[in-house]
């Protein structure tokens, strides 16, 4: 019996790994096996950069409303600590936001922690 070998998933699988692979210099954009170790790099660093997005942002709202309630005579852990008191459930996204483009919004609430 011939032997039977299935080149049409094959060729679609490395067809796939060499569209990921477009813009990427030199062999790894061509050579199957040196693209699928670069494919496979870099969504390891994709995966890594989705983590890290999250974490750099929530430092960048951090430092926004440090710098925002230092205006109003309070560090951040203490304005977080008495919003928390208070029972205010905002989170620090929209905190960074207010600070950032509604000044006023920001001082009623940290007058309102006062």
């Amino acid at each position: 019996m011939p032997k039977a070998t299935n080149s049409v998933a094959a060729k679609a699988r490395r067809k796939k790994v060499l569209k990921q692979a477009k813009g990427y210099f030199g062999r790894r954009k061509n050579v199957h096996t040196v693209a699928k170790n670069a494919v496979e790099k870099a969504g390891v660093y994709a995966y890594t950069g989705r983590k890290l997005k999250k974490r750099n942002f929530r430092a960048l709202w951090i430092q926004r409303i440090n710098a925002a309630t230092r205006l109003h005579g309070m560090s951040y852990s203490v304005f977080m600590g008495k919003l928390a008191k208070k029972d205010i459930l905002l989170n620090r996204k929209v905190l960074a936001d207010l600070a950032m483009n509604d000044a006023k919004a920001f001082e009623a609430i940290a007058k309102a922690v006062k």
